[in-house]
């Protein structure tokens, strides 16, 4: 008789947990569906499993609304982390700007691009180092090469370069193209449709974009390879990401970055004698300014984009860089002393409206 109440007991607890865990499970997908960015993986081994059973855990000898607040609130968190990475990254991004604008007198294009991809790769490796993580697989060994090349070297250079022979306000919309055509690469090569928020959104968002350069135009007629420069940058970055999305899903972001940082660093290494020779002559102050490009905006600004990357709509997220425009504008504005015509206003007002419509969930592709 104790022999069957122990094993009822056991039983019982096995039914309780599976409970459990199937209504935290439903909690999880219903959270990914509030916050925008659709299901939430919750397979074993993933980190809302992780962050799920470990909440279930915590609140095991609590009430049953004990547990379940436990639950969303670590599920909910789990699913503003892609969020937040974002916001800094394009807050990094935004910053890069204007501390390109600000060396562009002293370093050339090529020299510039080296220098930061040499930072970032250095930094990202020691980081590696300490983590032991393992090497990406045989196969996704070309993709993390053309993403090396056409992500770190191609669009790096050409967009140096292109602010060279071409205003501001040309270089953001010309350049802003990257996330239309990312959106379009998405819906097609990743299957991620064409969701009415993100059509919407996308177009408001550029044409905000659109107001930012009129508004920021010198009026100069713009050069013919400056304009080549800028299509070539927005091509180049929408094509990597699209290449990026699967094997983030194979390697971490950290990894991913420092293999794209360092093929770029081997892609860029004949302008290293114009690196030196410019960084001898320039002095401390650009070197403090290739440093920072190359801890912030390349190392942990491409290491957070890829962390939200593999756990958000490479469409959706690509949207969200329409912000960069406008956060630069006001970064130009604090640091260089660049006040912004207010027609720039207006149009960062608009990237903000477009890049919210993106944000909203979406039952129709």
């Amino acid at each position: 008789m104790r022999l069957r109440a122990s094993i009822g007991s056991q039983r019982a607890q096995g039914r309780r947990h599976s409970s459990g865990w199937c209504g935290g499970a439903r909690r999880c997908v219903l959270v990914g569906f509030l916050s925008g960015s659709g299901p939430v993986s919750v397979g074993v081994g993933g980190e809302p499993y992780r962050a799920l059973m470990s909440s279930e855990r915590v609140g095991a000898a609590g009430p049953p609304e004990q547990r379940a607040t436990t639950t969303q609130r670590s599920v909910r968190t789990t699913a503003l982390l892609p969020v937040g990475a974002m916001a800094v990254t394009v807050l990094l991004w935004a910053s890069a700007f204007v501390a390109i604008r600000h060396l562009g007198p002293t370093v050339s294009p090529g020299a510039l691009t080296l220098g930061r991809l040499t930072v970032g790769s250095l930094v990202l490796g020691a980081v590696l180092l300490t983590r032991r993580e393992a090497w990406p697989r045989r196969a996704d060994w070309p993709r993390l090469i053309a993403i090396g090349v056409l992500w770190f070297a191609v669009y790096n250079v050409a967009l140096n370069a292109a602010e060279h022979r071409v205003d501001a306000g040309t270089a953001a919309m010309l350049v802003n193209v990257g996330p239309v055509l990312l959106a379009l690469l998405a819906g097609m090569r990743l299957g991620e449709g064409f969701p009415r928020p993100l059509i919407v959104g996308s177009a408001i968002g550029f044409g905000g974009v659109v107001v930012i350069g009129v508004a920021t135009s010198t009026g100069t007629r713009a050069d013919v390879w400056g304009v080549v420069l800028c299509v070539v940058a927005a091509v180049a970055y929408a094509v990597a990401v699209i290449l990026q999305k699967p094997v983030l899903s194979r390697s971490s972001s950290l990894m991913v970055t420092w293999v794209a940082c360092t093929v770029g660093v081997l892609v860029c290494l004949p302008f290293a004698p114009q690196l030196v020779s410019e960084l001898t002559a320039a002095g401390p102050g650009s070197v403090g300014g290739v440093v920072y490009l190359g801890l912030g905006p390349t190392a942990l600004g491409f290491t957070l984009w890829g962390y939200a990357l593999a756990r958000t709509n490479a469409g959706r997220l690509g949207a969200t860089t329409y912000l960069v425009p406008p956060v630069a504008i006001l970064l130009g504005w604090a640091f260089l002393g660049e006040a912004p015509p207010v027609l720039a206003l207006l149009g960062g007002a608009l990237c903000l409206v477009g890049v919210w419509v993106t944000r909203r969930p979406s039952t129709t592709s």
